[in-house]
């Protein structure tokens, strides 16, 4: 943080409600490392990092502009990052619905000046544990259905290490279809 310009620790993700919450921690069972506290499970859409707290309002006006599009995401299989030792867990078949509002989420942060650097090529997951002791098994016993209906900005609070959403976009009609 620079002397007189505050910064927030900032990245876009889809936030699991309780039930959704509940069930991605017992996927943690047969993971050996550091678990992801529970109140932290979620699927990382855009890390952004340190961001000054004036670009809000621009992050706050392109989390309303993404169409978030109920989606049922079926998360049904283990991985392992290797060189982070991170295991996670997530799809064997990522939903188009995902991957497309992924890509227009990066191109609206380019387009507005947002560095949107990544470790790779999007890879959707759910951090289960750091500091990994090897890889979970490939599958998992009891798939957890994950219904989307909203894209959250997230901070990551440095000093508490918690995550607070900070604003939710407007949720996609609880009616429609999955």
């Amino acid at each position: 943080m620079i002397a007189n310009h505050p910064s927030l620790k900032l990245f876009f993700a889809l936030w699991p409600d309780a039930p959704t919450r509940d069930a991605l921690a017992r996927l943690q069972a047969p993971v050996a490392g550091r678990h992801t506290p529970h109140d932290k499970l979620h699927l990382t859409m855009a890390f952004l990092g340190q961001q000054p707290v004036d670009a809000l309002p621009d992050l706050l006006d392109i989390l309303e502009s993404v169409p978030v599009s109920p989606m049922r995401l079926i998360v049904d299989c283990y991985g392992y990052f290797t060189r982070p030792r991170i295991a996670w867990a997530g799809m064997t078949a990522p939903p188009p619905e995902l991957l497309a509002m992924q890509a227009d989420l990066i191109a609206r942060l380019e387009a507005a000046g947002f560095s949107t650097a990544t470790h790779g090529a999007f890879k959707p997951h759910i951090t289960l544990a750091r500091e990994a002791r090897g890889a979970p098994p490939d599958e998992v016993a009891a798939p957890v259905v994950w219904d989307v209906r909203e894209l959250v900005l997230v901070e990551s609070v440095t000093a508490t290490g918690r995550y607070r959403p900070i604003d939710r976009s407007h949720p996609a009609e609880l009616g429609a279809p999955i």
